[in-house]
């Protein structure tokens, strides 16, 4: 099957999303380390009308998704085993319509920082590529790392943090389909947090 569903960056660098479905133009969700694809695979049957893409590099969650997909029909999942951040680069602006980080490696070492996922970079390059109104889901249960997405997300001016009180980032919403992860976190005593954010509209051309 992964043939078929793989990904496959042109070798001008570019990526056009809307031609990996064979479909008219469809919302564009984008799950950046799956694990072993239960939230993937459970967004793209409640929500069959869009079309997912999802970013692997180990191939057990590669081998995990696609156990799910054939059993349950799932034709709207397509599959980049290599760096998200290599998918996120080929991607046009204003193409991708949210996008799901869900427990990073936070790499808690200080000298490790550098290889966080969400960093200044990625958010600058996640701005580009998301439309207007597309909103950002992260989840952690590492509290180091809580405080690092909350200081970089807070202080992008594309984002918006929906949060309005302690229960919209404490609890997961019901639209939120647990992992694997997660219910690691709970059984070892730990927190996870759950954060939304909104891709600011961007400001209009100027027109000299």
């Amino acid at each position: 099957m992964l043939p078929r569903l793989a990904v496959r960056i042109q070798a001008s660098g570019c990526l056009d999303p809307d031609v990996l479905f064979g479909a008219a133009r469809r919302p564009i969700w984008l799950e950046i380390g799956f694990g072993s694809g239960e939230h993937l695979a459970q967004q793209a049957e409640c929500h069959p009308t869009a079309g997912f893409i999802g970013c692997e590099v180990f191939e057990n969650g590669i081998v995990k998704l696609l156990a799910q997909i054939k059993p349950r029909r799932l034709d709207n999942i397509r599959i980049f085993p290599d760096d998200g951040r290599l998918l996120i680069a080929a991607l046009p602006p204003a193409s991708i319509d949210r996008v799901f980080i869900l427990f990073p490696d936070p790499w808690p070492k200080r000298r490790h920082h550098k290889r966080r996922l969400l960093s200044r970079e990625m958010l600058d390059r996640l701005a580009e590529v998301m439309t207007d109104g597309a909103e950002l889901r992260a989840a952690t249960d590492d509290a180091d790392y809580l405080c690092w997405i909350l200081e970089r997300l807070t202080g992008h001016s594309a984002f918006e943090w929906m949060a309005r009180r302690p229960g919209d980032w404490r609890e997961r919403p019901t639209d939120w389909p647990p992992t694997r992860y997660e219910e690691k976190a709970l059984t070892a005593g730990r927190s996870p947090a759950f954060l939304r954010f909104r891709r600011r509209p961007r400001m209009p051309s100027k027109i000299e």
